[in-house]
């Protein structure tokens, strides 16, 4: 396991406060708000402590507020429902006194039911495809302070890098991404790395169309709400080949979705993301 990935393996680890309230801490990084991918992590972590039995099928959730890197997150669980099969989860994650996220996490023991799923698409295996960090040496030279460091996912994209001058303007990205090293076996574990990872490259989906500066103030873009569907037991330190799409952006937000698929084509999540894509000077064009 990588020294990043031991470091979220810690974040997720929350220390229990209280019957039903958890505490999860921050990275000691430079952010100016808390990622929101960790927040999700770390709630449906709070989520799962509390259910004895099914596995999380599906989380619907809201960024409320901006989190603050530098103090510690509650995350208090409202147990809503405990029934035969389904057993739901509500989750507030608050700093200040305030909420900075909400989310409904619903667990589910397996049935046997009716079976079909879409295709995988047909793309190059991770092995064919080189790292993040040598993609953005390669193309760009210099190497921002970001990709310099360990990073817990290891991502690798398929075609132009969304950020890339020489992208295609196609609402349309692919990346394999898996954790960088071996995770215990302990299924909401694993949910929770997944969690963290499918907030790390679905709004760029919704920006490759545009030409976005993030350095001189004209826009603004935040994920708003977030949703995830778990179809079958997976491993986040397994190869998934990340499938994502922007289908509209409109009114100062955009939507993406995405498909997780193992390398031997079973669908394992589906989620949808819609992000904030505010033009915040009216002298930029909107393009």
């Amino acid at each position: 396991m990588s020294e990043a990935l031991d470091l979220l393996v810690h974040l997720l680890d929350l220390e229990t406060i209280e019957v039903n309230v958890y505490r999860g801490i921050n990275p000691k990084e430079e952010r100016q708000r808390t990622f929101g991918g960790q927040v999700a992590a770390q709630a449906l972590m709070a989520a799962g402590r509390t259910v004895s039995q099914g596995r999380v099928h599906s989380l619907h959730s809201y960024f409320l507020r901006p989190g603050d890197p530098t103090t510690p997150i509650l995350y208090e669980v409202d147990r809503i429902r405990d029934g035969k099969s389904f057993t739901t989860r509500r989750v507030v994650a608050i700093q200040h006194g305030r909420a900075i996220y909400n989310m409904q996490a619903s667990f589910h023991t397996d049935e046997i039911s009716i079976e079909h799923q879409i295709p995988m698409p047909d793309v190059p295996g991770p092995e064919t495809v080189s790292s993040l960090f040598d993609r953005v040496q390669s193309e760009f030279g210099e190497i921002d302070e970001w990709f310099k460091r360990q990073h817990p996912i290891d991502q690798r994209f398929l075609g132009e890098l969304p950020w890339s001058p020489n992208r295609s303007k196609d609402p349309h990205q692919q990346l394999w991404i898996k954790a960088d090293g071996t995770l215990p076996d302990d299924a909401l574990l694993h949910a929770c790395v997944v969690t963290y990872a499918s907030d790390m490259s679905l709004f760029d989906a919704i920006l490759k169309p545009h030409s976005i500066n993030w350095n001189d103030g004209s826009f603004m873009g935040a994920s708003l709400d977030h949703c995830m569907w778990f179809h079958h037991d997976l491993r986040a330190d397994e190869w998934l080949l990340y499938d994502t799409e922007s289908p509209i952006a409109h009114g100062g937000r955009g939507l993406a979705r995405g498909f997780l698929f193992s390398r031997d084509g079973e669908l394992k999540v589906s989620m949808v993301q819609e992000g904030l894509t505010r033009i915040t000077r009216s002298d930029v064009k909107k393009t």
